[in-house]
């Protein structure tokens, strides 16, 4: 899985005009960018993504204005570059494979951009794949590709999200964090004096009962969960919500001790052991993190590895 939200916001930016894709559809060795990573290309220039990071992107683009002058589809392979010619490579020493199409029913079918939105609304993945000697792309239940063709499979999840219980300090570092990883953040707390636009601007705010909030949000397989309050009468009833969904992560700020007892009344109000032990408590890596900025990085980094490790 490849990180295209960007890339899939600008396709929907700009419907209707005429686009290239370039994806990463092989890489080997140190390669900067993992397959499924997407390049979106304009036909007046702009893009949006990248496939390498900077190494590559120049000649995509002129590959992908070729395509949309008429040229059919292109697969290009890129290794080292040879550090005193002015050749198109990857200085990390790896390689990596791009198909270039067009954004059109004989390449990416433009639909698929609808696809993918209308499945991430539903909190649900779609894959795509992409037959490599034709350069055409459809869902992969379509059934149109030949059983005997190279294909591609690229899954889209839905965008991920971090839903923070607790407006308290380390809510605001986290809330920032999250947002230079592009991941969608809600604020959750009942009182109003610590939930204010001036505390954690930009984020979205939430003054219902963390349950009410959590149930009506529907946390998926790309939602993280933390609950920072300190607070039982917020923390807890967030929780049990929590773990009543197909949360990705679930985090509970807290020492050892008041984990162990926080097990308890959870269990008494009817959790199951297996959803118990779902819980990161005491949240975060163990990175000897001192005040706020640093545990909130220690819960980004706990977030960020769970959703890569489902």
């Amino acid at each position: 899985m490849a990180d295209n939200d960007s890339v899939l916001a600008a396709a929907r930016a700009w419907a209707g005009e005429p686009l290239a894709i370039a994806t990463v559809t092989s890489t080997w060795g140190s390669a900067p960018r993992p397959r499924g990573s997407h390049m979106l290309i304009h036909a007046d220039g702009r893009f949006e993504g990248s496939v390498s990071g900077g190494c590559v992107e120049s000649d995509i683009l002129a590959t992908a204005a070729d395509i949309l002058a008429g040229a059919p589809f292109a697969v290009r392979r890129y290794g080292i570059a040879d550090a005193a010619a002015w050749e198109v490579g990857l200085p990390c020493g790896g390689e990596i494979e791009v198909m270039v199409q067009p954004v059109a029913a004989d390449g990416f079918d433009p639909e698929l951009f609808d696809r993918i939105a209308a499945a991430a609304d539903r909190g649900d993945p779609l894959t795509v794949a992409t037959d490599l000697d034709t350069g055409i792309s459809a869902p992969s239940d379509a059934g149109t590709q030949d059983a005997a063709a190279r294909v591609f499979l690229n899954r889209y999840d839905p965008p991920r999200r971090l839903l923070i219980v607790g407006a308290v300090q380390i809510a605001q570092g986290l809330a920032a964090m999250a947002a230079t990883l592009g991941i969608a953040t809600t604020v959750i707390d009942p009182r109003a004096r610590f939930l204010t636009s001036e505390r954690f601007p930009g984020v979205t705010l939430d003054d219902r009962w963390p349950d009410e909030a959590i149930a009506a949000l529907r946390p998926d397989a790309a939602t993280a969960v933390v609950t920072l309050s300190h607070d039982t009468k917020i923390d807890d009833p967030a929780l049990i919500a929590a773990l009543a969904a197909p949360t990705a992560y679930v985090g509970a700020l807290g020492s050892r001790r008041s984990h162990a007892a926080r097990r308890e009344r959870l269990s008494a109000a009817g959790v199951a052991d297996d959803d118990l032990d779902r819980i990161d408590g005491p949240v975060g890596l163990d990175i000897g993190a001192i005040g706020p900025s640093e545990i909130a990085l220690s819960i980004a980094a706990a977030m960020v590895r769970t959703f890569h490790a489902r």
